[in-house]
């Protein structure tokens, strides 16, 4: 058994949350969107998404199986370190679970975000919750120190999941159907504003999940391994493409397009045969995934008469669990001050370890205090 995971005596897992019961949707909708403008009559709209599942998020239960899955991964490397679970938005709530890590007498922790890219959205806006807990703890959270891990969009553990799922999926296909397949890489939507605002120098978003893709469909067709897991087929490699979806904001707001309902049906007048639809901007399959792809956006191809396959999110693959404990490994080794490997596929590189200031800026209230990055108003903590 080792020493733990020294400088940290514990790991947070940090998400989004979700609602478990029918009578926390709109609570919890109304959370998610406080400022932001969002129309009333979009909301309800949303909320039927939820009501139409019994009111509950899948999101929860995943966080539950992957919090699980992780401290068993840490568990069978020897690493003795409790694994907590806050979300931003709904409970467990992330100052209730900071409280409880603190009252355990925690005092370094690292934080698991289950959002692989930069955006406000997907990394400052957690960070800024994070300044906001601690605040709110008083003094108690003056003795805890939050340490945030790189971006991992472009880990082999995230996208090797993926890449195997697609290349199967594209296998699966009817041979006439295979070779004018299309595959269509998915994400959230975000405004064109906050993509153009992304990372250190603006436009990491688009760049991180462009990138992403192309890593994935490089595996897929064995360009970035020889031989090993080559796609078992003649003729040229199958086209992709990056779509969107989950837009919320208001209907003037430019946001990144083309939205996935409408990218069908482009590819279907454009004579494909078939999508194999990767969710490539999500760690598992909340709600966006099972709503938005696996009702909405099937329904729309089954209309076309589109065959339609949608390939799982990492979830808690081993893959994407081991990669984890090795970004926690990998953190901790470089805070000791050593030099650890840094794995990542693509052309981009590994991320930055702590957020540069400035970085994913909050367009909105540009002053609100950050914690786990560089910002002087965010107390680098």
């Amino acid at each position: 058994m080792s020493d733990g995971l020294p400088p940290y005596d514990a790991v947070l897992l940090l998400s989004f949350g979700g609602p478990e019961r029918p009578e926390d949707v709109m609570p919890f909708l109304e959370r998610v969107t406080r400022g932001r403008g969002v129309p009333r009559d979009r909301l309800e709209e949303v909320a039927e998404h939820y009501l139409a599942r019994g009111g509950r998020s899948p999101i929860n239960e995943q966080n539950r199986a992957l919090r699980g899955a992780l401290s068993d991964e840490l568990a069978a490397r020897g690493i003795a370190v409790p694994v907590y679970w806050g979300n931003r938005n709904w409970h467990p709530l992330l100052p209730d679970t900071l409280r409880r890590a603190a009252a355990d007498g925690a005092a370094r922790i690292a934080v698991v975000v289950t959002s692989a890219y930069a955006s406000y959205s997907g990394c400052r806006q957690y960070r800024e919750d994070v300044a906001a807990a601690l605040a709110e703890l008083g003094p108690a959270g003056e003795h805890l120190r939050l340490d945030k891990l790189r971006h991992y969009h472009n880990h082999p553990g995230f996208l090797g999941p993926s890449a195997d799922a697609v290349r199967a999926a594209l296998a699966g296909l009817p041979e006439q159907q295979r070779a004018q397949a299309r595959v269509v890489f998915v994400t959230h939507s975000i405004p064109e504003a906050m993509n153009a605002a992304s990372g250190p120098r603006g436009g990491a978003y688009l760049a991180q999940h462009l990138d992403a893709c192309g890593a994935v469909m490089d595996q897929v067709t064995g360009r970035a391994g020889g031989g090993d897991g080559r796609l078992d087929r003649a003729g040229p490699a199958p086209r992709w493409d990056l779509v969107f979806c989950s837009r919320s904001g208001p209907p003037g707001q430019p946001w990144l397009e083309p939205d996935v309902e409408d990218h069908l049906a482009a590819v279907a007048a454009d004579g494909a045969s078939a999508v194999v639809v990767v969710p490539i901007g999500f760690v598992s399959d909340h709600m966006e995934v099972v709503h938005d792809l696996d009702a909405a956006a099937a329904a729309v191809a089954h209309t076309l008469g589109l065959p339609f396959v949608r390939v799982p999110t990492p979830g808690t693959d081993p893959r994407f669990v081991s990669a984890l404990a090795d970004l926690l490994v990998e953190r901790a080794a470089t805070e000791r001050g050593e030099h650890p490997d840094r794995p990542a596929l693509g052309r981009l590189g590994p991320s930055h370890d702590v957020c540069p200031a400035g970085c994913c800026p909050n367009l909105r209230a540009p002053d609100t205090p950050a914690a786990c990055g560089a910002d002087p108003l965010g107390a680098v903590r």
